[in-house]
């Protein structure tokens, strides 16, 4: 057969070979957008864990959490966001005390400010932060009401954040004449690669401004953390070991167990 009458043939075999394959994998679809009220996108997640921690502090004594939140987020750079979450540790401060009844079982948290992506990969974030304890607070002796006010202003590069919040509100947690507290909090979560996996690395230091320098020295610490995250199936799974350098006398609830010191702490967050 010579080359040209080939070329015919040729081309048949392929057109056949060609119908008979099958065909690509259609592209996944995009993601659907999040909802939207009056153009801020709204999202949220919830959260089961071993316990919470905030702070390097249990707030619910070892015990389990379920949290969830809620977030508004316009392109401009406005946000505002709600969250909950069970405790314990307004209740664990006065169980079998003189100062009670004292119980709170929840937090809610209000929050929102402005976030700033100045340059490629850099943010400032500026804003207002709101605690609230719903419960009982008949007689809290010497303490006060733990709702507390603060402001906060971070700087974020990629995978490490820088944030400092100040104490605005009278009291802080409890702490009666403590504005002007704060808290410093350097976070680091870094991905390895492709794989899923996130270190996270976190140090924080906590300072009280109070008129007396005993409590000042007393209930302020230093809390560090230590963990790895691996997101499989739209679920982040987490574990993470935490220490704060709390003073027994400052930080033992009722039960004689110290808020603080090491922990681990193991949480599944689903986003959406």
């Amino acid at each position: 057969m010579t080359f040209p009458k080939a070329l015919p043939l040729a081309a048949a075999l392929t057109a056949q070979l060609l119908a008979q394959a099958p065909a690509a994998p259609a592209a996944a679809p995009a993601p659907p957008a999040p909802p939207s009220i009056l153009g801020f996108a709204l999202t949220g997640s919830t959260t089961l864990g071993s316990q919470y921690i905030f702070r390097g502090l249990t707030q619910t004594d070892g015990k389990p959490t379920v949290q969830a939140e809620l977030d508004l987020v316009h392109p401009s750079g406005f946000y505002l966001s709600v969250a909950g979450s069970n405790i314990s540790w307004v209740t664990d401060q006065f169980t079998g005390s003189s100062a009670g009844p004292v119980s709170a079982g929840v937090e809610l948290d209000l929050f929102g400010g402005y976030k700033w992506s100045f340059a490629k990969d850099w943010a400032l974030d500026l804003g207002l932060y709101r605690y609230f304890y719903p419960g009982n607070y008949v007689n809290l002796g010497a303490l006060a009401n733990p709702n507390t006010t603060e402001a906060y202003l971070g700087i974020s590069y990629s995978w490490a954040s820088l944030k400092y919040s100040r104490v605005i509100s009278a009291d802080d947690f409890g702490i009666a004449k403590a504005q002007g507290s704060s808290y410093v909090d350097l976070t680091l979560a870094y991905p390895l690669g492709e794989s899923g996996w996130t270190v996270q690395a976190h140090g924080g230091k906590t300072t009280f401004n109070t008129s007396s320098s005993a409590t000042n020295t007393l209930l302020g610490y230093t809390d560090y953390k230590l963990g790895i995250a691996k997101e499989i199936k739209g679920y982040t799974l987490a574990l993470a070991g935490t220490n704060a350098d709390t003073k027994d006398l400052g930080y033992d609830n009722a039960m004689g167990r110290n808020i603080g010191k090491g922990r681990v702490t193991f949480t599944i967050t689903k986003a959406f």
